[in-house]
């Protein structure tokens, strides 16, 4: 049986969803915050930041969904620490299965040498969330 948060997340990146938004978008249903307002946030953080080719957008988009499900939304609940560190792990488990976090790296559109497609990285991205946050 296929993951429903990585069919949801192709779904949406067939649909045109940057791979920040599709990996966020997809996981709408853990978090408290409706599809148009994380879209927007999340619309400049595809292609590497603003199409830069940096920080892989997939990343970007699970480090958010993270930060939303461990937050508790202010200074004075102390949860920064634990969402520093789950983030971290999102981060460091992506690179050491992808060997880099960088899109232009990822996309090999230096070397030719591609890494990882941006499918992919939406998938691992979307896998790493379920792992690290210990849902299914």
């Amino acid at each position: 049986m296929e993951n429903i948060y990585v069919l949801r997340a192709r779904d949406l990146h067939q649909k045109g969803y940057n791979c920040a938004q599709a990996v966020a978008c997809a996981f709408l249903d853990k978090v408290s915050i409706d599809e148009k307002t994380l879209f927007s946030i999340l619309e400049g953080f595809g292609g590497g930041m603003g199409g830069k080719e940096a920080t892989c957008g997939a990343v970007s988009g699970a480090v958010a969904i993270v930060s939303l499900l461990s937050s508790k939304g202010g200074v004075e609940y102390g949860t920064k620490a634990s969402t520093y560190a789950l983030s971290e792990q999102i981060v460091q488990r992506f690179v050491n299965q992808n060997k880099s976090l960088v899109c232009k790296d990822l996309r090999g559109l230096e070397t030719g040498i591609e890494l990882r497609s941006c499918p992919l990285c939406i998938d691992d991205a979307v896998l790493l969330v379920q792992k690290v946050m210990q849902f299914k």
